[in-house]
């Protein structure tokens, strides 16, 4: 338990420095300060509403009219006071939470962007396997956030609370408990005092011993409900595929698989839940009223007033909550300690990317002097460790037509992203010059979320003319996509050929030095293929162009080939 306890702090603490540091981490600071300065307002008022007590019930215990109206007018000022200083400080709260969700969700975006996590880490390719990232990016942010301050500034302001309210028990509760037991006379000096830590630590280690499985199933629900949610966007995105395919029923299959997932991690959790609310349930319930009947040997011995008995009843049932807070948060401090395990996983993996092992990793990459790519005893390998054909050495010009060819699954596009800088699995030499690379991956995907953002993808649309990217477009045969509403249905239902038309204007629009296609044309008939690629080559006179194809591309003339993989014999003699 207690390394359990330490590791959940460590992970909660590098996550609050990411959170905490940062260009203009003094506005956070400061904000942080008011809020508790808010809350220890809060403590005093709440003292005042203790003594209030006294001098309310007194009032009635005596009959005394005029003292009991003016107690309802201070009633009224305390409550204002309360719920101001609550109200203030929970809108503070909001605003330092975005504030600091902000810092921890940018940080958590470049380390999945900016060290290609997103794509060294994919099932299949990592070592480290992490589960629904967009969840842990997206939700675990803001609830860690969330928790983090809810529970910092209650664990400070109750503390100081704990302290006051103590004090204040200590001056009322001067009396004692005697009683016999086992023939002995046994006097308890101030045991309403000692009574209140005693009572409340027993109840928290009986929440903690029911409430142990709640962690993993808070844990394994936020991954059940991201791989629902995530099946449910697959299905959006392949809204096409699945309808050609008539797969309607093999798709439900899927949800339902997942759906089921959910509803066995939900029944579990209910039973987690209902076992420790078995207790929790009725400790809330009476740890308010428990401090009166505590109290009532002194009321009927004479040693306290009506009031003195409501008043002492108050002070103990504020020490009684606020040391009950563990056992009032024991469930959401369950998925905290959840969260920051998904979350702190998800920083320690993205850190450093760990592809897998069973591969050597043995590229060397180097900077070309000369403007020319060369690709010296290269010899590639699957993540698992196999091996595939060494690649003969190349050296490609600036401005040339590369053209590469072989059979399918002969590790093309392997090399195609060894080339762009992606792939690290294999040994030998890669020198890359110095320069803008595009890689127009098989597929044709359409990356941004309207025709002119995946137009421009990776550059920002707004940096582009819009007449010339129009102009582009309606050269690609995409304009009446143009006159379409923006955003998602712009690209609403795009074949495969003008997925392909797509990525070509994304190659004029961005003009990069070094273009590499993967099948960029295979949807297109081969006069299309020919006026578009003739148009391409126009457009980027100087750009090195290093395809992948079967055949060698219409409308182009390759200045070199290489075929990867075993030539087929009969090919070789024809």
């Amino acid at each position: 338990m207690a390394t359990a306890f330490k590791t959940t702090l460590a992970r909660a603490g590098r996550l609050a420095v990411i959170a905490v540091s940062g260009p203009g981490a003094w506005r956070g600071l400061v904000l942080y300060g008011a809020i508790l300065a808010l809350n220890f307002a809060g403590v005093w008022v709440s003292i005042q509403q203790i003594a209030w007590n006294k001098a309310f019930y007194d009032a009635l215990e005596k009959l005394d009219a005029g003292a009991a109206v003016q107690q309802v007018g201070v009633f009224f000022v305390l409550t204002a006071l309360s719920a101001g200083c609550w109200l203030l400080a929970d809108w503070l709260r909001k605003r330092l939470l975005i504030l600091w969700r902000g810092r921890l969700t940018a940080r958590a975006l470049d380390l999945w962007l900016g060290n290609r996590a997103y794509w060294l880490m994919r099932p299949g390719f990592g070592k480290t396997s992490v589960e629904n990232p967009d969840q842990r990016v997206a939700e675990d942010c803001r609830l860690y956030i969330e928790r983090l301050l809810e529970f910092t500034l209650d664990l400070i302001s109750q503390s100081v609370a704990l302290i006051s309210y103590i004090a204040v028990l200590w001056s009322l509760a001067t009396f004692a408990l005697s009683f016999a037991a086992f023939g002995l006379d046994i006097t308890l000096p101030r045991y309403m005092v000692w009574l209140a830590p005693v009572y409340v630590f027993a109840a928290s280690l009986i929440t903690h011993l029911l409430g142990r499985p709640l962690k993993g199933r808070y844990f394994d629900r936020e991954r059940v409900e991201a791989d629902f949610r995530h099946a449910l966007v697959q299905l959006r995105d392949r809204a096409d595929l699945v309808a050609q395919a008539g797969g309607e029923a093999a798709e439900r299959r899927r949800l339902d698989q997942r759906f089921g997932a959910v509803v066995a991690n939900w029944r579990g959790l209910m039973r987690a839940e209902l076992i420790q609310g078995l207790f929790t349930r009725p400790y809330m319930q009476t740890v308010l009223r428990l401090p009166t009947f505590f109290a009532l040997p002194a009321y009927f011995a004479g040693t306290v007033t009506l009031g003195g008995l409501m008043q002492l009843a108050s002070a103990f049932s504020n020490v009684t909550t606020t040391f009950s807070w563990f056992i009032f948060n024991y469930r959401d401090l369950a998925e905290f300690v959840a969260v920051c395990e998904r979350l702190d996983g998800l920083f320690q993996a993205a850190g450093s990317p760990v592809p897998k092992s069973a591969a050597p990793r043995e590229i060397r990459r180097e900077v070309a002097p000369d403007g020319a790519l060369r690709v010296e005893g290269l010899r590639l390998a699957t993540p698992e460790g196999r091996w595939l054909d060494p690649v003969p050495d190349q050296v490609i010009r600036p401005g040339h037509v590369f053209l590469i060819t072989g059979a399918s699954g002969q590790g093309k596009t392997t090399l195609l992203a060894a080339i762009a800088g992606l792939w690290p699995w294999g040994e030998g030499r890669i020198a890359r010059p110095a320069g803008r690379f595009l890689f127009l991956p098989s597929g044709a995907p359409v990356m941004g979320d309207s025709l002119a953002a995946a137009a421009c993808h990776p550059e920002d649309p707004s940096h582009h003319d819009p007449e010339r990217v129009a102009a582009v477009l309606t050269r690609l045969g995409l304009a009446p996509r143009l006159t379409l509403a923006e955003g998602e249905a712009s690209l609403a239902g795009l074949s495969m050929g003008e997925r392909q038309r797509l990525g070509l204007a994304r190659a004029v629009l961005n003009r990069p030095d070094w273009l590499l296609l993967d099948e960029a044309t295979s949807a297109l008939d081969l006069a299309a293929e020919a006026d578009l690629l003739a148009w391409l080559r126009a457009e980027l006179p100087e750009t090195t162009l290093i395809l992948v194809a079967h055949r060698a591309p219409a409308g182009l003339h390759a200045d070199d080939v290489l075929h990867v993989g075993p030539v087929d014999p009969e090919r070789k003699t024809a």
